[in-house]
């Protein structure tokens, strides 16, 4: 049976950043700019919810592609960066070395969120999967970005054909809680909810003030009761 059958769950999954660095989303044509950082963001927001092990690669971060976003780097302030010359991040042994060492703790599903779709992520994921044939990849389809609408779809067209699972954030978001019982994870779940999903966030709050009359004004990050106004 398919490993791929497999829901994405804390113990099974590590987490990739490739190349989430300003000049390389200056590049990116085929979502909003803005729109990819939240969901970049969201998704490491995530990783810590669930302390999923994250690698952080960088590229030619002074020569050209700048430093990683810093509110990812917020997420993860202790982490380290792994810069490197080549695209492909698999052609660096300490980004393969970080992978295989949470894969030795039975975490082969790699979720990967980078910059180019075309060029970064399609390069990493043959390249792992070829290489390493137990490996997974779920590609983050809209925490990724390529230089058109044509390159990011072709590109997820072709990683797709080879065997790489598509994904979006907040779907890894979801399949990681899985069950709202979980309750020791529950809270931050439906907070990063509120922050960066949305429409879904939305309706989060919604239902917190008006079907269970909860004030959503907050001191220190702690919900201050009842409504006073009702």
């Amino acid at each position: 049976m398919s490993k791929k059958l497999e829901v994405l769950t804390p113990k099974n999954s590590q987490l990739i950043f490739i190349d989430q660095q300003p000049q390389m989303a200056f590049g990116v044509q085929s979502m909003d700019r803005q729109v990819l950082k939240n969901n970049v963001v969201g998704l490491a927001k995530a990783a810590k919810i669930f302390n999923i092990p994250t690698t952080i690669t960088t590229v030619e971060t002074l020569s050209f592609s700048g430093h990683t976003f810093p509110e990812l780097l917020a997420v993860f302030p202790d982490n380290d960066i792994l810069e490197r010359t080549s695209m492909n991040s698999w052609d660096d042994q300490n980004v393969r070395d970080a992978l295989a060492k949470n894969a030795a703790e039975g975490r082969k599903k790699i979720v990967v969120s980078g910059l180019w779709t075309e060029v970064c992520n399609t390069t990493f994921a043959l390249s792992a999967m070829h290489d390493m044939p137990d490996y997974e990849i779920y590609m983050v389809a809209d925490a990724s970005g390529g230089t058109s609408s044509e390159a990011h779809k072709y590109a997820m067209d072709r990683m797709v054909q080879a065997g790489v699972v598509p994904v979006t954030w907040q779907q890894v978001l979801l399949e990681w809680q899985r069950d709202w019982a979980h309750r020791e994870t529950y809270d931050g779940v439906t907070s990063l909810a509120k922050e960066h999903s949305g429409a879904y966030g939305m309706g989060i709050d919604y239902a917190y003030t008006m079907v269970h009359d909860v004030d959503e004004r907050v001191t220190h990050g702690k919900r201050i009761g009842p409504n006073p106004a009702k």
